[in-house]
């Protein structure tokens, strides 16, 4: 039998990201995950060498490049939108899980509990709870990084996106200090030329 999971999930390049505002770059989902998967690995990294915690750093990455794949049924929905209300957040909540379970009806029986380990928190363990907040964390991180791309580009369209973005970062600091860590050690390199990054 042929299963459909792997050339749906390979999908993810043509999902536009930020489809309401216009961009000097267009970002497209498959990037988008590549870039939450490297922070949320980072992020937990810091976390168990930095706070002494005991954290899955290469599952968080895992969980990073697929998180947003019921995007692939569901298209990449504004966050404005999405966050209206909490009527319409849990609305889409649900067709989000809906998405997932039709994308994991894609592989074979004896594959799918192991994906369904990434897809969905396997439990209700401290670290893994944790470690999906960092996932959490490390997507506003992208999406910071995006507008500060745009923003250095010229395009004020990001303006309140960044504002915002940051500030939903800033009140992570204080339960997740990874976050801090990394803003302060990595973001501003993000502003930066390729002589000066090298």
């Amino acid at each position: 039998m042929n299963y459909n999971f792997f050339a749906l999930i390979s999908r993810m390049k043509y999902i536009e990201r930020w489809a309401l505002m216009r961009n000097t770059r267009a970002e497209n989902l498959c990037e988008h995950s590549m870039e939450v998967a490297m922070i949320a690995h980072a992020l937990c990294t810091i976390g168990n060498v930095r706070y002494g915690r005991n954290l899955d750093a290469n599952k968080a990455a895992l969980i990073g490049l697929y998180h947003d794949a019921s995007e692939i049924i569901t298209g990449d929905m504004p966050t404005p939108v999405k966050y209206f209300n909490s009527e319409l957040k849990h609305a889409y909540k649900e067709v989000e899980a809906i998405a997932d379970n039709k994308l994991l009806e894609k592989l074979p029986e004896d594959l799918r509990p192991s994906f369904e380990e990434i897809f969905k928190p396997a439990s209700q363990d401290e670290n893994e709870l944790y470690m999906r907040k960092l996932v959490k964390a490390a997507d506003k991180l992208s999406a910071l990084i995006k507008c500060i791309g745009e923003m250095n580009a010229g395009n004020s369209e990001f303006r309140t996106a960044k504002e915002s973005t940051g500030k939903a970062i800033r009140s992570m600091y204080h339960e997740l200090p990874e976050v801090l860590d990394f803003v302060n050690e990595f973001l501003a390199s993000y502003g930066s030329t390729l002589d000066e990054l090298t």
